[in-house]
């Protein structure tokens, strides 16, 4: 499975404040998998969990048009 961009920056996020994968998902308060699938790159998740775990970063999903 390819890391997205998404991935790649909730990894280094995740690194940057000394946070386990484990520590993050309480935090946030999704679940452990779905930190998993997410820093894996996985292509379904669903936006507003997404959201939910990038706010205790204070960062957000949005769209944009593409180039």
């Amino acid at each position: 499975m390819e890391k997205t961009k998404l991935a790649t920056t909730v990894k280094a996020l995740r690194k940057q404040y000394g946070l386990t994968q484990d520590d993050l998902a309480m935090k946030s308060g999704v679940g452990l998998c779905f930190v998993r699938n997410l820093e894996q790159g996985k292509q379904t998740l669903r936006m507003d969990k997404v959201n939910q775990l990038l706010d205790l970063f204070n960062y957000e999903l949005i769209a944009t048009k593409k180039s």
